[in-house]
């Protein structure tokens, strides 16, 4: 097998790559700026730089040529080398800074030449404590600037676009951004302008960077030249708790990272995912953060006969759907699920009414054609259609669910965190004539509506799973506390943040901003009789029923999502199946 030698150890590689990558994929530290796995190879940060050379080969004798110690002798390249676009080849050898002092210096160097013209922003820079060039600079750099001369200015907050600020004084010409939107989104909007220690990236005059991916040249930033205008001066990253999550506004459900303070979800931003997102996602999705802090529904509410909304206790919100309940017959209940809602959720749904003899259950998908792009942004704005579909829910268009109800006229409508009246799909007059129940996590034009509405956990609340428009399934885990959950009894619940420590000050013991809410499924058993065989004291436990009763989920655990980042589910398989 080929091998390459790094530091004077031997390691063996199987496929062609890059030295540099290969390094990173075998745990070994390189400092670097402009590199990006996913992006191309420009070698222009020149931090990466490695002695490199190749044994001499006698081509008559058709051995290596040995020293007088016998090892091989070492033809070194006549320069340097950047390992981000040196090959991997059979015999190479690589002296890092870790053995060679050429190296070293060379790498400092590099460094002190980058911070000549950077601005001392990092007291007050956004990106200041996860920053590659002050980490490398700690670890590289030099111990002071020789320079004493007046650092060149550049344009300062700058707002290229909607979403994206511009600090052009940071900027080390990576060109990471500009490269992101030439061969990722390929809009193409940022450019290098000016020439030497003037250039920064920028748009076309009279132009925006209004790319639907935009943040992602934040992400991939490796200083604070691009900032985001929401999260801007909000929190410091070592404040901030970071939970694994995936993206509830779209279909293509891109994994994700929650950034969580004084109990609210201040960021979204992409999390590693090869099989559905790579290290992208769509700026849409990041705007979920308003989801989960704002317009939500605390405690039920209660409409009381013809009068407005009160608010209501549990105990009375239960009492008053088990007094509907028994008024009517299960053919007279409507049961609707909601592809917004997680698989738990809408298996726990379907369960509960199907224990009071319903049989039918239906969900309106919610797409709009055209708006897909073929990346990450699909023409299904909901992130579970595929798992309500693999419970057995019928699928219902907009007309057939207004004639079922016109019809029908069932005298209970049961509404699973869907706005079907805010997406136009029903009108107040269509749900006139039934009493509504509307399990929901944002006010809305549904809600507002219902008779009864029970508060219920968002995705950043609850441990559960979706399945997006490719059939992956893949489950979130809680980020945020509710007025029942506490982070430190919660074992779903992370404590880790990016210092690894804990004080009394943590922002996350802060009872502010905590939701009156519950998972849905842990409503549907506090509503169980005796008769029921509902007993479920977690969604992984409703997991494990549901694994064991549709065979689309067959085999399917939160162990196994964890370890395998989501799993490819098999939709063709029959999952009309009834739960017991």
């Amino acid at each position: 097998m080929p091998e390459i030698y790094i530091d004077n150890k031997r390691y063996e590689f199987e496929k062609p790559g890059k030295v540099l990558q290969f390094m990173l994929d075998k745990g070994l530290d390189l400092p670097f700026f402009c590199y990006h796995p996913s992006l191309s190879i420009p070698a222009n940060c020149r931090q990466c730089v490695v002695k490199a050379g190749m044994p001499v080969f006698d081509r008559e004798k058709k051995v290596f040529e040995i020293d007088d110690e016998g090892n091989r002798v070492i033809r070194y390249f006549p320069k340097l080398m950047t390992a981000c676009s040196l090959d991997l080849a059979d015999g190479l050898v690589i002296h890092t800074h870790e053995t060679d002092e050429l190296v070293k210096e060379a790498q400092a160097d590099n460094l002190e030449f980058i911070l000549i013209n950077h601005p001392l922003d990092c007291p007050i820079c956004d990106q200041a404590g996860e920053c590659p060039l002050q980490i490398l600079t700690y670890k590289y750099g030099p111990e002071g600037s020789r320079f004493e001369h007046k650092k060149v200015h550049k344009p300062k907050a700058i707002q290229l676009g909607p979403r994206v600020i511009l600090d052009a004084e940071r900027c080390i010409n990576c060109t990471r951004c500009v490269r992101f939107t030439d061969e990722i989104s390929k809009t193409y909007q940022l450019t290098i302008i000016s020439r030497g220690d003037k250039n920064y990236p920028t748009t076309a005059n009279g132009r925006e960077f209004d790319d639907p991916y935009s943040l992602n040249t934040v992400d991939i930033c490796p200083v604070g030249a691009l900032t985001s205008a929401d999260f801007r001066f909000k929190a410091r990253v070592w404040e901030m708790n970071q939970t694994p999550s995936v993206d509830i506004t779209n279909g293509k459900g891109c994994s994700t990272w929650l950034w969580t303070r004084d109990n609210l979800v201040l960021r979204v931003t992409p999390r590693f995912n090869e099989a559905v997102n790579d290290h992208w996602m769509p700026d849409a999705g990041r705007l979920a953060y308003r989801k989960f802090n704002e317009n939500r529904i605390s405690r039920p509410h209660l409409r009381p006969d013809d009068a407005g909304q009160v608010r209501t206790s549990w105990n009375n919100a239960q009492l008053t759907l088990q007094e509907e309940l028994e008024k009517v017959t299960a053919d007279e209940i409507l049961v609707i699920g909601s592809p917004h809602a997680s698989v738990e959720d809408n298996y726990a749904l379907r369960t509960y009414f199907g224990n009071l003899g319903v049989s039918r259950f239906r969900f309106l998908p919610h797409t709009e054609p055209g708006t897909g792009d073929g990346f990450l942004i699909s023409d299904d704005q909901a992130p579970n259609t595929n798992g309500v579909k693999g419970l057995g829910f019928d699928e219902i268009d907009e007309k057939s669910l207004i004639k079922l109800i016109e019809t029908g006229k069932p005298k209970i409508i049961a509404i699973l965190d869907d706005d079907l009246l805010g997406r136009t799909a029903l009108t107040e007059e269509h749900l006139a004539s039934s009493w509504m129940i509307v399990w929901g996590t944002n006010h809305n034009d549904t809600t507002r509506a219902a008779n009864l509405v029970v508060p219920v956990t968002t995705a950043a609340e609850h441990a559960a799973s979706y399945v997006n428009v490719d059939g992956r399934i893949q489950r979130t885990v809680p980020a945020k506390e509710t007025l029942y959950t506490n982070r430190r009894l919660n074992l779903e619940m992370s404590m880790g943040r990016l210092d690894h420590y804990g004080t009394k000050f943590d922002n996350w013991v802060s009872d502010a901003n905590r939701i009156d809410c519950i998972p849905a499924w842990e409503f549907f058993t506090r509503m169980k009789s005796d008769s029921d065989t509902i007993a479920w004291e977690s969604s992984r436990q409703i997991m494990e029923d549901i694994a064991g009763t549709f065979p689309v989920f067959r085999e399917v655990s939160y162990d196994r999502m964890d370890e395998e980042n989501g799993i490819q589910l098999k939709l063709e398989q029959d999952s009309e199946v009834k739960p017991a």
